[in-house]
């Protein structure tokens, strides 16, 4: 309960009206430098003119306030304890100048990602962040499960929990539907709450809007390294893995499941090694075709499809055709990949080509991979031969140092005999999309 006797306030009243004014523009976040200009005086005047005064406002509460010391202390501030919550304890009015018997006691305003919490004091300045923090590890959170969350943790009433997590250095920011997601994955975590709004699997293509993604082989990629979403096959359509019926499949890929199941059953033809796969790991026939390709398995004298560590020979994809974005020369020896720059070009991933360029090259088996040195780049160039097709490796450096844009081409010119590789920006300057926008010269 307040006392009639506000001691604090005769203590400021007795102070000059500068003395009073530098102590409060310091309270109030302004440097002694940014004070002294302001009142015609120096930094280290300044520091003094605000040393003399906290000294006065104590100095005077030990003299009419016997044990403030010891009532604050009694206070649980380990997270975080009001201004106007030790005013209280002191018996008297909250003011700015209450901020001084904090200190006094070592009390720290709590820090933040935000900075220092403006009018909030705590024995253990760390904690209140280290709270935040927890809280925030179990995003998604909806506005309900935020406050129960709050409630739960014991953050002191008062606390501007959300204004903290608004921040651009929170662990969360607010999604389009109140949500609070991780910054680091809002997008998944967007993807995590439409679903289970949705309440049934959706194809990612449904999931763009809501999720703020752009492009459907990024948000894809992203679903599937996160262990809450399940990808049903064949069809496609993404699930919660939670969800009664949805179990995430013990194989990562269908070349995985295919080689356990030959593990398993030992020489098999292709229509039952197809038909059992399905049964673990529903795909396409065409995409288990592709897996056939493995360097794992292949083709005993009698037919039947075995592991080639127990006697299988390998089998060999037979020769695709060429396509109009592939060239040889007649020797065999120098080949060439046009390529348009498309946005997983400009990110930075492996490049799909055509498996025609691997066939010729000799990689008909998977995983296999050729290393071409480049002076363009400043790691080898990698062609790829996998079992669902084949890649290159990135070009991005390529494409920013010559300043190439969405639209543009370049070529790849590969060397058999010498492993090495050229690249080159081959647009036709006056439909070169990087010309017309000014990006090169």
């Amino acid at each position: 309960m307040e006392s009639q006797f506000d001691w604090l306030e005769i203590a400021w009243a007795a102070l000059d009206e500068r003395s009073r004014a530098v102590f409060t523009a310091r309270r109030e976040g302004r440097t002694l430098e940014e004070i002294g200009r302001a009142h015609n005086f120096t930094r280290e005047r300044a520091r003094q003119i605000f040393a003399k005064t906290s000294e006065h406002l104590r100095c005077f509460g030990d003299l009419v306030a016997t044990g403030w010391r010891e009532r604050i202390k009694v206070l649980d501030t380990r997270i975080a304890v009001s201004r106007a919550e030790i005013a209280k304890a002191l018996g008297i009015r909250d003011h700015l100048a209450v901020e001084v018997f904090a200190e006094a006691v070592g009390y720290k305003p709590p820090r933040t990602w935000a900075g220092d919490l403006s009018g909030w004091w705590a024995s253990s300045p760390g904690a209140l962040e280290e709270l935040l923090r927890a809280i925030a590890v179990h995003a998604p959170l909806s506005a309900d499960e935020l406050n129960k969350a709050i409630v739960e943790a014991r953050v002191p009433e008062g606390v501007p929990v959300t204004t903290l997590l608004a921040h651009a250095r929170s662990p969360l920011v607010l999604g389009r539907d109140g949500a609070w997601l991780r910054r680091r994955a809002k997008g998944r975590d967007a993807a995590y709450l439409w679903l289970l709004e949705q309440g049934r699997p959706c194809r990612v293509e449904t999931m763009l809007e809501p999720t703020g993604h752009a492009n459907v082989h990024a948000l894809a990629e992203a679903l599937r390294r996160d262990n809450r979403f399940v990808q049903l096959r064949p069809q496609g359509s993404w699930a919660l893995a939670e969800w009664p019926g949805v179990s995430a499949t013990p194989y990562s890929s269908a070349t995985e499941a295919l080689v356990g199941v030959v593990t398993e059953f030992g020489p098999i033809t292709k229509k039952e090694l197809f038909a059992k796969v399905i049964e673990r790991y529903p795909v396409t026939t065409w995409r288990l075709q592709q897996c056939l390709l493995s360097d794992q398995v292949g083709i005993t004298e009698d037919g039947l499809i075995d592991l080639v560590a127990r006697g299988a020979q390998p089998n060999e994809e037979s020769e695709p055709s060429r396509p109009p974005t592939m060239a040889v020369n007649e020797a065999g020896t120098v080949y060439g990949i046009r390529i348009a720059v498309d946005k997983d070009v400009l990110r930075g991933s492996g490049i799909l080509v055509h498996t025609w360029i691997t066939w010729k090259l000799g990689l008909r088996r998977a995983p296999m991979s050729l290393t071409f040195d480049s002076l363009e780049l400043r790691s080898p160039l990698v062609l790829r031969r996998n079992t669902s097709g084949a890649q290159i490796s990135s070009l991005r450096q390529f494409v920013e140092e010559h300043r190439m844009v969405l639209g543009c081409e370049l070529a790849v010119i590969l060397y058999k005999a010498t492993k090495a590789a050229q690249i080159r920006h081959v647009c036709p300057a006056a439909k070169c999309p990087a010309w017309r926008l000014g990006a090169v010269s």
